[in-house]
């Protein structure tokens, strides 16, 4: 099973601009996903629908991702609003106000959490969530489980875009995956950076975005001294495809940008090709 993730979308950034630069970002990652050669079975949106929250761009989000032949599953990261949302993804369930819900393909669970605290940047995760994860993974502790969410619950290093790890939100997190051996991976977005850690036990993989990128400082930062380093920057669209393969998740990372064929597979590379699976096992 092959599952494709975007995230950090940022729709309306450009307010009122049906073909802004996140738009025309968006649809040719959308594009390389539908006409490429690795056709997901489905898509995750983890979050940052829109810049805004506003109901127009979620009608164009809504409207850019109904084309796509395979099933799509959103969620909702800091810069959403979980009202309008509903409205343009009615389908999406709600569970006690929180966009919360669990799925099972190919022996794999899904179980997307809502890490959205209005008036905040960083994630939240509040008891009622918590409690709601842990139900969910008490009424099974052997089929292998894969969270997603927006917000990842660790301190990468880009310190004006960190998650600190005293932050009790995380600990509640940490508490509800405790001991929970069936957890895989954990996919988050928000960063704009392709980034994978160890972290818990656990595997947290950070998809980066399909708007524009947050640039690679790890410099701590002084709030109070502007210093003209860069932040954001316009580097291609991004997008992970998470191969399960019925025992592990494998994540590979792209992006949506013109490319150079250095070599094709054809008669020159034919020897080449055989001899490496000619290397393989007999079966």
């Amino acid at each position: 099973m092959l599952i494709a993730q975007i995230t950090d979308l940022h729709l309306g950034f450009d307010e009122g601009n049906p073909v802004e630069f996140n738009r025309k970002r968006l649809d040719a990652v959308l594009k390389v996903l539908v006409e490429g050669p690795n056709r997901p079975d489905m898509l995750l949106v983890s979050g940052d629908l829109t810049d805004r929250g506003d109901d127009e761009s979620y009608r164009r989000c809504a409207d850019a991702l109904a084309g796509c032949p395979f099933p799509v599953y959103p969620t909702v990261g800091n810069h959403d609003l979980r009202a309008p949302f509903s409205r343009y993804f009615p389908k999406v369930p709600v569970v006690d106000g929180f966009v919360q819900y669990s799925l099972r393909h190919d022996g794999l669970r899904l179980i997307v959490i809502d890490t959205h605290e209005p008036g905040r940047h960083g994630g939240g995760f509040c008891a009622r969530r918590a409690a709601w994860l842990t139900a969910r993974l008490a009424e099974d502790r052997d089929t292998p489980t894969v969270i997603v969410m927006h917000h990842p619950p660790l301190d990468v290093g880009i310190e004006w875009m960190a998650t600190h790890v005293g932050e009790p939100w995380v600990a509640r997190f940490v508490q509800a995956i405790a001991g929970q051996r069936q957890i895989r991976a954990v996919l988050c977005g928000h960063l704009h950076r392709a980034i994978v850690a160890p972290w818990h036990g656990v595997t947290v993989i950070v998809c980066p975005s399909t708007a524009p990128q947050v640039a690679l400082d790890l410099n701590p930062i002084d709030p109070e001294v502007p210093d003209h380093r860069e932040m954001i920057v316009a580097e291609p669209p991004g997008y992970a495809l998470h191969r399960w393969t019925g025992q592990e998740l494998v994540t590979l990372f792209d992006t949506v940008e013109d490319h150079v064929v250095l070599a094709r597979f054809d008669e020159k590379l034919q020897p080449l090709v055989r001899g490496l699976r000619a290397e393989w096992p007999a079966q």
